[in-house]
């Protein structure tokens, strides 16, 4: 597909064309060699990849009607992010505060990297950044606090991460229609549903799809 996509820009001979044919271009690399373009032993040090501001930065909150301890203990057993995150395939917990995440990246590419727990006081935050070796690299933090005399509970998440395609990557991404902060903001919204009702409504999962 990115290859398609690769062709289809160069075919317009305009300015837009170029542009779209460049974002596709890494894809297309990583499709023939397995590897993107630069990196061929990953990403070498998340802290290096996203010192001074760099990368995207998405910070979204939600407020849900369940008490903190039990959303804390949810967002802690890292293998359920996958079931409303609709980015994630899959997080696996390695142990010793390591996971591997597998994410659905621009054009249905495969974006995997290990990740490890830099920060976490129980029931306050979880903070965690990828190992070096990683497709992507990626930091965030959610951090839990108590609302309404601690009958709710409100959750803040801070992403922040660098595409292997840098820019040009971020404009194929907005080309097919992934905003990463309208992403994290329907996840939100589907895990306080899932946490207040023990499900994600059907209507719910055909409006994120």
């Amino acid at each position: 597909m990115a290859t398609a996509i690769v062709a289809y820009g160069l075919s317009r001979r305009s300015l837009p064309g170029v542009a779209i044919a460049a974002a596709a271009a890494p894809f297309a690399y990583r499709g023939i060699t397995g590897e993107w373009p630069g990196l061929s032993n990953g990403v070498a040090d998340t802290r290096v990849a996203l010192a001074g501001g760099r990368g995207i930065h998405v910070r979204e909150a939600v407020r849900l009607e369940v008490p903190l301890e039990a959303v804390y203990a949810f967002w802690r057993r890292l293998e359920n992010l996958p079931r409303f995150m609709s980015h994630l395939r899959e997080v696996r917990d390695l142990g010793g505060g390591r996971s591997h995440w597998v994410a659905e990246g621009p054009a249905g590419a495969a974006v995997e990297w290990d990740a490890e727990i830099i920060n976490e006081i129980p029931n306050e935050v979880i903070g965690w950044r990828s190992m070096p070796g990683s497709d992507v690299a990626s930091a965030g933090s959610v951090r839990f606090s108590t609302a309404r005399q601690g009958r709710s509970t409100q959750v803040s998440i801070h992403l922040q991460y660098a595409t292997p395609g840098g820019r040009p990557a971020q404009l194929l991404a907005f080309v097919l229609g992934h905003d990463p902060a309208h992403m994290i903001r329907e996840d939100l919204r589907r895990m306080k549903q899932l946490l207040e009702a023990g499900e994600i409504p059907r209507a719910a999962e055909g409006a994120t799809a």
